[in-house]
């Protein structure tokens, strides 16, 4: 089938139009995380609903169904149109199995509890939660009901996020991290921590935000393209083909909360820019896995941005935006404090080697919720006492405790944790493939020259976007399966020479 057949034509146009609308309810979603004024919150999540209404009707739509099968049918198909059929059909399955009104329903449930939970956390108010929290939870239950053939909800939604993955094999991965990683976690943060005094002293907004924008340029984040403002949660979103903006946080008193958040967010961002253009506004038009997709920020945040060659490269120029607050700091202890081995009650704060730890928490809470195990009411508890299993701490309040992350609160509980420690994993394995087809990255990283890397990147992981499953795509550019083997190997040499371990 070529490009200008008729019938490929009206698969594209039809497409579009679903792109189009999901980036109209995305632009819905950012301006409700950054500008939106508190009391517009009841209209928007209205909008939001009615738009998820439009976009469902698209997509379930029996002419829609028609075309599809009358495509598939065919057999002058490409590979790349075959899999993208293929996508497209999947799609159109699944959204034909929910009813247009409990689309709406969740959609209008999820912009409440999320405004809810912006007044909430800061108030340290989870009693306020429970029951839109009990209700997200009833909605996804009925979500998963929908198709009986995964072997539970957990199943579902991790299929959801990344496609072919079950929780047994979920719970493969973090079994071993848990039994590597706890070890080397104690034996660092029991050697001398390193000197981080000077992170605490005052860093202005604005020369933040300055320093972390000149590095993502660098990275190869392209600002004609997107765009960074400020929220309550960082996040990247997509609004269109061309529109790929990010946002961040910024404490005066640690400049490490925006930096690492910005370069987080730019890897996230960069993938989406990567894209190849002839995919935009397809099913293959985008990132093909939450793992897949958070391996590109976390490299880019900790691989590239926490490493010794980064600090080489950007401490002279961050000691001139900040030269009282650095004036008796080296390169060195810059360093060695963005990799400080601690145990901490925020996830977005942890170190490398306790990271997963608050994945694995938040994923056997999720699991324990699903199956009925664990009720709403006794959630904020249940979070204390994993913390203080699996961390040894306990938060002083809901705050940094059930309240701390907002995933939950956007209106689904399930799918939503497990692909930060999958892309841990799999950020080690990319950048050892990288590094094997260009060596010497580290030199070209202490020279703030990414070239080859994004090139790589680009290459292997960005412009296939959704061509190939994540399992085909991650033999394609790495030559074996999903592995922990790298990942061990860096956090084990990287945190063995920094603490003399």
């Amino acid at each position: 089938m070529t490009q200008s057949d008729p019938q490929w034509q009206a698969l594209l146009d039809r497409w579009q139009t679903l792109a189009d609308l999901g980036g109209i309810g995305a632009l819905l979603g950012w301006d409700q995380s950054t500008y939106q004024p508190p009391a517009a919150s009841a209209g928007r999540a209205r909008q939001m609903a009615l738009l998820s209404r439009l976009r469902h009707a698209q997509a379930t739509d029996a002419a829609y169904g028609r075309l599809l099968d009358e495509a598939g049918g065919r057999g002058d198909l490409s590979p790349e149109q075959t899999r993208t059929l293929a996508v497209a059909r999947k799609n159109f399955e699944e959204a034909t199995r929910l009813p247009s009104a409990f689309v709406a329903e969740l959609s209008e449930h999820g912009g409440n509890s999320y405004s809810a939970w912006t007044e909430a956390r800061p108030a340290n108010d989870f009693a306020r939660m429970v029951p839109i929290l009990e209700k997200t939870l009833d909605l996804s239950l009925q979500a998963a009901s929908y198709f009986p053939e995964y072997g539970g909800a957990l199943d579902y939604f991790i299929d959801q996020s990344d496609e072919g993955m079950t929780a047994a094999q979920v719970d493969e991965v973090f079994s071993a991290l848990r039994a590597a990683l706890v070890p080397l976690a104690d034996a660092a943060a029991q050697a001398r921590a390193p000197r981080t005094d000077f992170l605490h002293r005052h860093y202005p907004q604005a020369a933040q935000l300055a320093f972390g924008e000149a590095v993502i340029r660098d990275y190869g984040y392209d600002f004609t393209a997107g765009r960074q403002d400020l929220t309550h949660h960082p996040f990247m979103t997509r609004l269109g083909g061309h529109d790929i903006r990010i946002t961040t946080r910024v404490r005066e008193d640690d400049p490490g909360d925006a930096l690492y958040s910005t370069l987080h967010e730019s890897g996230h961002a960069m993938y989406e820019q990567g894209v190849a253009a002839h995919f935009l506004g397809t099913p293959l038009g985008g990132g093909v896995s939450a793992g897949v997709h958070e391996s590109q920020s976390r490299l880019w945040e900790n691989l590239v941005g926490r490493s010794r060659a980064f600090w080489a490269a950007y401490f002279g120029k961050f000691r001139d935006i900040f030269p009282e607050q650095l004036a008796d700091v080296t390169e060195d202890e810059m360093y060695r404090a963005s990799n400080v081995v601690a145990r901490s009650l925020i996830r977005t704060d942890a170190d490398e080697l306790t990271y997963n730890l608050h994945v694995i928490t938040r994923y056997e809470l999720e699991r324990e919720l699903l199956a009925g195990r664990l009720a709403v009411r006794d959630l904020a508890d249940a979070w204390h006492a994993a913390y203080e299993g699996n961390l040894g701490l306990r938060a002083p309040d809901d705050r940094d405790g059930v309240l701390q992350d907002v995933h939950w609160y956007f209106g689904q509980i399930g799918g939503a944790f497990q692909g930060y420690t999958i892309g841990n994993v799999l950020s080690a394995q990319f950048y050892a493939a990288a590094e094997a087809a260009n060596p010497g990255l580290e030199g070209d990283i202490a020279r703030a020259d990414f070239g080859r890397l994004h090139g790589w990147l680009r290459e292997n992981v960005y412009a296939p976007g959704g061509l190939y499953t994540p399992t085909d795509l991650i033999q394609r550019a790495t030559g074996q399966p999903m592995t922990v083997e790298p990942y061990l190997k860096y956090l084990r040499e990287k945190y063995t020479e920094l603490y003399g371990l």
